[in-house]
This record gives structure tokens, C-alpha cells and sequence, in this order.
């Protein structure tokens, strides 16, 4: 018996190196996406952990990979970029689809998720290794860039100018895979970080849409119409307001459909997924499909809560709370003047074809 357990942890210690090694080589860990036909954006700003946690949230984008680009050493290691030894930034390749994401719309949501006015780093990591850019890979992106670029300056929603680098894309090294993914794969140590680097704080205060700055730059960036919305629906999904429960179009809807953005129209539920749960708000136990919204901490009201908000428009729909039925045990507890409900027998003709089989 002795001898089976010492065979036994001998297996499980020589597991657990060759299980270590593999993660210090380069490389992206469990790549089985298919990228081919993809297009690929490569963007630095700070750490990219958080970068690359922040783009694998939005909508069209099909994976993204942390590494170094724009210095002089070839395949350099993270000790050496973080020391700011190889002339590398910290950077992320993102591979989207075109059909449902712009190049324009990316460059666009890295503004709003980095601080493009830090021209010594970004947050709590100081060095050029860590100062955002964006690297264009040809001349139609370079133009996008810099008219991106100057719409930002333009709105003044920084006090300080826009020290985001342009610069032509050479080569990009994957980092070690232990970086990859780090934001899933090591969830506490991450959020602790990100916390304590100030980045998100920083996000909220900067782009709170009450400022006229933001609102400036909003107004030329959005591509969705906001006119047509009422005065309610602006509310909520533009200044993250809440309508009267049991007072609203369809916290008793029953029939089979599915519930976009007032927005944009993107898809963001299914009535297969809806339940009464008794708060006179439509609630669900999950999106239809999983990069359909954003999660977001909102510590407003005197308590942290978690903020949803669609991944197209950035629309606010509600919030999450973890008091949900099986199988989740979450409640999507959303505005009604959010959402608009298409009815299972209208998908075809508005387009939404595709989620006929939700209800065959």
C-alpha cells in the first residue's frame, strides 16, 4: 500500500511540473477557435491583462491574445518588458469579425478603456512598456486612427492631451501562457490587481455621461440614433435610470419571443429564458447568447451591485443579482423600456431567423 501512494504522488507531482512548464512556454494556452478569415487589431494600453479581459467582451470579437510588440529584441520574455530592457509595449492582437464589428467601433471602445491622456504608462504601471498605442496595419486603419484620435481630442473629455502612440505594426510576440487569459484563469489575483491599479475607477469617473465633455464625444461617436427613443428610454439606457416595477410593457409578457436593445436591436433574450419573479421587472435566467451583455460593478445606492448593459450599444438594461431558479441561479433583472419584444412569429421578417430554433 506504501508503495501505490508513493507511486501515486510521484504521478500527480510530475503531472503538476509538466503542467507548469507548459505554462511557461510562449504561446497561447488551449487555442482551438478557428481565426482563419478573422481580422486582427493590435492595441496596447498598460497591462494587458486588462485589455485583453476588456475586449473579449465585446460582441464580434473572437479571441484575443496578450504579448509584446513594437521593440528591437526578437521573442523577448516578460522580464524583460516589464523592465522596460527590450523597447516592447504590453499589447494585445485582436481577432474580429468585420461583419459584426469596425475597426472604427474597436479603436472606439479602447478609448474608453484606457487612460489615452498617460503619457508616461498607464495606472499604477509607469514606463514606456506600458503607454498605450495603436498599431495600424495598413493605410485606410492609420487614417481611422488618427480621425479617432482627433474627435477625442476634440470633445476635451481630458484635461490633458491625448498621448496615445500611432504606429505602423512590425511583429508581435505571444506572451508566456500563463499570461493568457489570467483574468479567468486567476481570477482573485486579478481583480485585486485591477482594483488596485485604479483603472476602473478611473474609467467610471472619466466617462460618467452627466459631463458635457462625454456627452460631446458620444454624440460623434455612437453610431445608433438616440432620437427616436422616449424620454423614459433615454433614461434608462443612456443616464442608467430605473422605471416603476409592476408599472412597465413587459415585466408579464408571456408569449414566445425574444427581447433586443431599444437601441440597436441586438439580441439580448429569450422568453424560454424568462420567469416571475415577482419584482414587477422581466427577469431571466440568462442572455441568449453569452457576449450579448456586458457585466459591470455599479456601487451606487450605497451597496455594490452588478450592472448589465448590452455589449453593442452599451445600452443600460438592469442588473444581476445571484437569487435566480436553476439551471443559473441568476436573476437578469431588466427595464422593459430597454428591451423590445419580437414576437416568435415576426423573427423571420425582422431579421431574426436565426433564433426560430429556440422555439422548434
Amino acid at each position: 500500500m506504501k508503495k501505490k501512494i508513493i507511486i501515486f504522488i510521484s504521478v500527480v507531482l510530475l503531472s503538476s511540473l509538466i503542467l507548469l512548464l507548459i505554462l511557461m512556454l510562449p504561446g497561447k494556452l488551449n487555442t482551438t477557435k478557428d481565426l482563419s478569415g478573422l481580422a486582427l487589431a493590435t492595441f496596447a494600453g498598460g497591462c494587458f491583462w486588462c485589455v485583453e479581459a476588456d475586449f473579449e467582451k465585446v460582441a464580434g470579437v473572437v479571441e484575443v491574445i496578450s504579448g509584446y510588440t513594437g521593440g528591437s529584441i526578437v521573442d523577448p520574455s516578460y522580464e524583460q518588458v516589464s523592465a522596460g530592457e527590450s523597447g516592447h509595449r504590453e499589447a494585445v492582437q485582436v481577432f474580429y469579425d468585420k461583419e459584426k464589428i469596425s475597426y472604427r467601433d474597436l479603436l472606439r471602445y479602447f478609448f474608453r478603456h484606457i487612460d489615452p491622456s498617460d503619457a508616461g504608462g498607464s495606472f499604477g504601471d509607469r514606463g514606456s512598456q506600458y503607454s498605450s498605442a495603436i498599431f495600424y496595419n495598413n493605410e485606410e486603419e492609420s487614417v481611422i486612427a488618427e480621425e479617432e484620435k482627433q474627435k477625442l481630442a476634440d470633445a476635451k473629455v481630458f484635461s490633458k492631451n491625448i498621448a496615445t502612440a500611432i504606429i505602423k505594426f512590425d511583429k508581435f510576440y505571444n506572451a508566456e501562457n500563463y499570461h493568457q487569459d489570467y483574468y479567468e484563469r486567476n481570477t482573485i489575483k486579478y481583480k485585486f490587481y485591477r482594483n488596485a491599479s485604479g483603472r476602473d475607477d478611473f474609467l467610471e469617473q472619466s466617462w460618467q455621461n452627466s459631463k458635457p465633455q462625454v456627452e460631446t464625444y458620444l454624440k460623434e461617436t455612437e453610431k445608433f440614433d438616440l432620437s427616436k427613443l422616449t424620454p423614459l428610454q433615454y433614461e434608462v439606457t443612456q443616464e442608467n435610470g430605473t422605471e416603476p416595477a409592476f408599472k412597465n410593457e413587459y415585466w408579464d409578457e408571456k408569449r414566445d419571443g425574444i427581447y433586443v436593445d431599444v437601441v440597436s436591436g441586438q439580441a439580448l433574450f429569450s422568453s424560454r429564458d424568462k420567469y416571475d419573479s415577482s419584482t414587477g421587472w422581466p427577469s431571466f435566467t440568462k442572455p441568449i447568447e453569452e457576449n450579448s451583455v456586458s457585466l459591470k460593478e455599479d456601487k451606487q445606492l450605497f451597496s455594490t451591485r452588478t450592472e448589465v448593459r448590452s455589449s453593442d450599444a452599451n445600452s443600460h438594461l438592469g442588473h444581476v443579482f445571484d437569487d435566480g431558479p436553476a439551471p443559473t441561479g441568476e436573476r437578469f433583472c431588466m427595464n422593459s423600456s430597454a428591451l423590445r419584444f419580437v414576437p416568435k412569429e415576426d423573427l423571420a421578417n425582422q431579421g431574426y431567423e436565426k433564433y426560430l430554433a429556440l422555439f422548434e
